[in-house]
């Protein structure tokens, strides 16, 4: 029972009513929003509470209303980890009285014994029994800037050295630089352990490979250890460590790929056998996705009665390559293993190290994919790979990049990646790859590429029908000719430094979708929320025909009058045009260019009466 009058409720934002934490980066604003009101004709007044999760004090910002009993606040959280925020609130005597004080001295009314009522509110204060605070409080998981806006690429290390020859980590340091002039932060590399010899698959995952036959890093385990321990033909453990520490000094993180299975030759299938399922004629259970066959991994039976020790091992996995330099982690495939378990090892990690970074490679159904995010899952793998019509992308990145999936779904957009060679990639040739790449790296913060594959526009599936690549990299070496003529590292190294020049590009909340009078050509915009950037892209999405058309720019999204010229930079080409009013037209062939990323410059005149760009 409380005497208490106000009602606070419909706080935003919040995901499953509190039970998971939305998600922020350091210096990223928080913007809360509640209905909050009361009985009767009194005024309210509220405040937005936060803190960080291990502060004592709650700091305190006056909440404004937006009307129709609607207010907002907001912090900026400057540390990582967890915050807390909630919502306090009262009636507001004073603010009343002064109120009707106003009304009655309109009216000409005698308000003496009103002023008087006026000096005992003031003596009073607020009456501790009449505050009400939303409980409990809600939460925002604040993670570095990465998180937000990154920039991937992937590439083998086994195939980094001389043709025919296995690569090295001393090979991947010396492809560093190539990726680096591509714009490139993350170099996520594939598992890097030891691989089984027994049922070792063959080039294009065929049965009864020979010796020489290199096998899939994902038949994790050997002679030379599990999933802490280094295939013997990349390096050492100081060999790693001194890649690492190379990429970083060019401004690149290495990350590792997390796979939880294991080949049959894995120390784990000989040292723990009760973590994994056996069949009812006592062989262990290999992975299967019917009527594919993975002879060569066992995956790990997560129902085992030991499931305390098998879950206790394999967060140590993370923890012994965060000892040696690794922050950021690609989980392979972790809608098959227990959502509890995710959620463990990610809240323990996190606390010991808030800087570390999940990416969850889980292309899988849509409440699947988002309930990982929800339980800790930094960024996620996307649909975009197959999203490739303007109705199929503005219906999935309406939902990608608004309330409340933004709130703690963070898309990480891949064209292409070893598992998979879209259809799309396999007929359109180097202008389907590229204007896919623009789609990309314009409409999420974060994307990624499989290379060199993709900037070779490499093509060749497996066979009609197959997404699998040819000759693919995961059942063999491959020799890379980087310096093809026809290669795209000239325009992912211009489209990643349109990124980083521009503000706009490195989150995913300012998007919005404009008109044009043609299906296969698609405008969106993006602005920061202060305006000071915006970047219009429009895509060709018919890898082989010339399309033009008409667009409706919603000026006012982009911070232009309707009234007064405007110029539009495309940064791709240089070429600049002037455009006045909504409605301009377009022409793109993407035997030349698929896009144009304009930045949009206001004219503005100054006090000497001279106009310029800005």
């Amino acid at each position: 029972m409380t005497k208490a009058r106000v009602v606070i409720e419909n706080i935003t934002p919040q995901v499953d009513c509190g039970r998971f934490p939305v998600k922020r980066t350091v210096g990223e604003p928080v913007t809360v929003e509640a209905d909050v009101f009361a009985d009767g004709h009194d005024m309210v007044a509220c405040v937005l509470l936060y803190r960080a999760q291990d502060a004592e004090e709650w700091q305190r910002a006056p909440m404004t209303s937006m009307g129709n009993d609607r207010w907002y606040a907001r912090f900026v959280p400057r540390e990582l980890g967890q915050y807390e925020y909630t919502v306090s609130a009262w009636v507001d005597h004073l603010a009343t009285w002064r109120r009707d004080l106003a009304k009655k001295e309109a009216a000409g009314q005698d308000v003496r014994v009103d002023l008087l009522r006026g000096k005992q509110l003031e003596k009073q204060g607020i009456d501790e029994d009449i505050v009400v605070r939303y409980e409990p409080p809600l939460r925002v998981e604040v993670d570095r800037e990465k998180a937000r806006f990154s920039t991937w690429y992937e590439l083998f290390p086994r195939s980094a050295g001389k043709p025919g020859v296995h690569g090295t980590f001393a090979d991947v340091e010396a492809r560093l630089q190539y990726v680096a002039s591509m714009g490139f932060d993350v170099l996520y590399l594939p598992p890097i352990h030891p691989i089984g010899f027994t049922e070792r698959k063959a080039p294009n995952n065929k049965p009864g490979a020979g010796r020489s036959d290199p096998g899939s890093p994902w038949a994790i385990g050997g002679e030379g250890g599990g999933h802490k321990g280094i295939h013997p033909q990349l390096g050492t453990l100081a060999d790693f460590k001194r890649l690492v520490a190379r990429a970083h000094e060019l401004g690149i993180e290495i990350a590792l790929d997390i796979a939880f299975q294991s080949s049959p030759d894995h120390p784990y299938v000989r040292e723990h056998p009760e973590w994994f399922l056996k069949r009812p004629d006592g062989t262990i259970q290999y992975a299967e996705n019917p009527p594919k066959k993975y002879q060569d991994i066992y995956p790990f039976h997560f129902e085992t009665q030991e499931w305390r020790e098998l879950w206790e091992e394999l967060k140590s996995v993370f923890t012994f390559w965060i000892a040696h330099g690794v922050r950021v982690f690609r989980v392979d495939n972790p809608h098959t293993k227990p959502f509890p378990m995710w959620q463990w090892i990610i809240a323990e990690v996190k606390r010991e190290h808030p800087d570390v970074l999940f990416l969850s490679e889980a292309f899988t159904r849509p409440k699947v994919m988002y309930r990982l995010a929800k339980l800790g899952f930094t960024q996620s793998y996307t649909y975009f790979t197959w999203r490739n019509t303007k109705r199929e992308l503005i219906e999935y990145f309406t939902e990608l990049t608004k309330p409340p999936v933004s709130d703690f779904f963070r898309p990480n957009l891949w064209p292409n990646t070893p598992d998979i060679l879209p259809e799309f990639l396999q007929f359109g040739g180097r202008p389907a790859a590229a204007l896919r790449l623009v789609l990309a790296a314009t409409l999420g913060a974060s994307y990624g590429i499989y290379g060199p594959a993709f900037e070779l526009a490499e093509s060749k599936p497996r066979e009609p029908g197959s997404e699998e690549y040819l000759d693919s990299e995961k059942y063999q070496l491959r020799t890379w000719q980087l310096d093809r003529s026809d290669s795209l590292h000239e325009l992912i190294a211009r489209v990643n430094r349109i990124r980083r020049e521009n503000p706009a590009l490195q989150n995913n909340r300012g998007l919005r979708f404009h008109p044009v009078d043609n299906e296969s050509l698609i405008a969106y915009s993006k602005t920061t929320e202060d305006g000071t950037d915006s970047v219009l892209t429009i895509v060709n999405l018919d890898p082989h025909n010339r399309h033009t058309g008409w667009i409706e720019l919603e000026l006012a999204s982009v911070g232009v009058e309707s009234t007064k010229p405007f110029q539009v930079h495309d940064l791709l080409s240089g070429a600049r045009f002037l455009w006045q009013g909504a409605r301009n037209f377009i022409a793109l062939d993407p035997t030349y260019t698929p896009a144009h990323i304009f930045r949009i410059r206001r004219r503005v005149r100054t006090e000497h009466d001279f106009d310029y760009f800005m």
